[in-house]
């Protein structure tokens, strides 16, 4: 157990355990091994219903939950970012959808920024699957742009076809990812079994054939162990597919592949995030901290490029919020506030530019359809001959 951590209340110790029962149960029930992919089992820990970490009733996003995201920390994101957004539905459809909006409150600051650049969607969709996230997301709307709930729509499912704009902030890294080990005598895929305590714990089988084919195109030398992040990929596949023009642009923490298995990267990308602090105990009380594991974005690349969209774009956070203005955008609001919102402004922007922070741990990559022009966000800087 891991002691270093603030202690969660009983109320939220009894929510987990519950969703320990529930996925030991499913184990026990499961092959003859008692074996569950670490995919299932993260898949489990964040979206069961009413249980898992993002289907659950705990705050999750902000200064009181467990992690802090761009938007949270100033609205010059969502200014920044709609000036891309306003590019790709001028070359396409005046229609978004934003993947896993989190609380809400990218939405409503590209719903003000829009607006403002003359450029307001007629219809802002949200696909959320976490019917707590969507009361959220309406609730921030609701708030701080009220004047535009009545064109946000909420999705549980992939349109069958789309023209516009598709947003994912910080999406792709809680995908379930299958965790998987090069050995001296063949490809491992980890997984999790019950001790004789009935405590989850790692185990490891031979890998299926398809994460064997998978894990052969890697240039890796055993020992070694890493992600494979096969819902990324699909995701992505099936969004680009459905896509008649317009584009993608995904924003998330992670690295191109030859980064990505670098041997001094042994051991993987899988982090959990509890109450502002980072730890790497996907087992410690389930359902109470989220679990995320970087993006290989060479892979996410490369399953747009075999839907048939282009690689319009790939760079830094702080490249890409540079080029499209943030820096002005500052400058504006810095006339218009008193020292104190100022030095907040600033302090925030700092955060999301800054390479020791998320400027350059976070990047964006632009995949689109039928769009010809090159993307404001990726005039400098672009790192797309790196992937």
């Amino acid at each position: 157990m891991n002691t270093t951590l603030p202690e969660p209340s009983d109320d939220a110790k009894a929510a987990s355990n519950a969703l320990r029962q529930r996925i030991a149960s499913e184990i026990r029930a499961g092959d003859a091994d008692g074996w569950m992919s670490f995919a299932r089992y993260m898949g489990l820990a964040l979206y069961t219903p009413g249980l898992g970490y993002y289907a659950g009733g705990s705050r999750k996003f902000g200064v009181e939950g467990d992690f802090l995201t761009a938007p949270e920390l100033t609205p010059l994101f969502g200014q920044a970012l709609a000036r891309q957004v306003a590019q790709i539905m001028q070359a396409s459809s005046l229609a978004v959808i934003e993947a896993g909006a989190g609380s809400g409150k990218l939405a409503a600051d590209l719903l003000l920024a829009l607006d403002a650049l003359g450029q307001l969607p007629e219809r802002y969709r949200i696909l959320e699957l976490s019917g707590e996230l969507q009361a959220r997301q309406r609730d921030t709307i609701a708030a701080l742009a009220p004047q535009f709930l009545a064109r946000v729509e909420w999705l549980d499912a992939l349109p069958d076809n789309f023209s516009g704009c598709i947003i994912g902030n910080e999406l792709l890294d809680a995908m379930p990812t299958h965790e998987v080990a090069w050995r001296e005598d063949g490809i491992k895929e980890i997984g999790v079994t019950l001790d004789a305590a009935g405590d989850f714990v790692y185990s490891e089988r031979a890998a299926d054939a398809h994460l064997v084919a998978l894990a052969g195109t890697l240039e890796v030398t055993a020992p070694f162990r890493s992600e494979i992040g096969l819902a990324a990929r699909s995701w992505v596949s099936e969004m680009t597919r459905r896509l008649h023009d317009g584009g993608l642009l995904l924003i998330d923490y992670g690295l191109p592949r030859h980064e990505y298995y670098h041997p001094q990267r042994d051991g993987g990308t899988i982090r959990c995030h509890y109450r502002q602090r980072t730890h790497d105990d996907p087992f410690w009380w389930p359902g109470l901290s989220d679990i995320t594991a970087h993006v290989d974005f060479t892979a996410i690349a490369e399953a747009a490029h075999d839907a048939g969209a282009d690689v319009a774009g790939y760079t830094s956070q702080a490249a890409f919020l540079m080029n499209c203005g943030i820096a002005d955008l500052l400058a504006e609001r810095q006339r218009g506030d008193d020292a104190a919102a100022t030095a907040r402004a600033t302090g925030a922007l700092n955060l999301i530019l800054s390479p020791n922070e998320m400027g350059e741990l976070f990047k964006v990559i632009a995949l689109t359809k039928n769009i010809d022009e090159p993307l404001l966000g990726f005039s400098r800087g672009d790192r797309t001959h790196a992937l």
